[in-house]
């Protein structure tokens, strides 16, 4: 699989874990439930770490651990909900958090504009197809009226 990262698309290395699954070895990405049961193991597993959020998650439940992160993947359960665009830019600049913000799951190809706004700087489409029309996407405004985190 591919992915959007810095407006180029590159091969995707992450593997997302479900909570119930083994450790993988590589960069692997796990929900925020799992991180809290599981940081030690986590931790001393040979690889980057990532953790999933949902827009039920509260960033300062790990924003003491961002330094151990290398990736937050938005998961947007469905087009309507709008709490992981707050989520991301908490993330930039209250918490100074500098890896990668990646949206995943349900968001709508022409909300990552206002996604790469707020901090997002990574985007996975449902399909490979979508990579160039969401890449399109990010150039669609060369001026911006408001400050914002990028």
């Amino acid at each position: 699989m591919q992915l959007i990262k810095d407006k180029k698309i590159i091969d995707d290395n992450w593997q997302s874990l479900a909570d119930d699954a083994e450790l993988a070895a590589g960069d692997i990405s796990v929900s925020l439930s799992r991180w809290q049961q599981d940081k030690p193991r986590l931790l001393a597993h040979n690889g980057k770490l990532g953790i999933r959020i949902t827009p039920a998650d509260a960033v300062a439940d790990f924003a003491d651990d961002l330094d151990k992160i290398a990736l937050v993947e938005l998961d947007f359960p469905d087009f309507a909900d709008g709490r992981l665009f707050s989520h991301a830019w908490l993330l930039r600049s209250r918490y100074g958090y500098q890896g990668e913000i990646r949206a995943t799951g349900h968001y709508m190809p022409d909300q990552v504009f206002y996604l790469s706004r707020v901090g997002v700087n990574a985007f996975k489409p449902a399909k490979d197809e979508q990579l160039p029309v969401e890449l399109g996407y990010l150039n669609d405004f060369t001026v911006n009226y408001q400050v914002s985190v990028n």
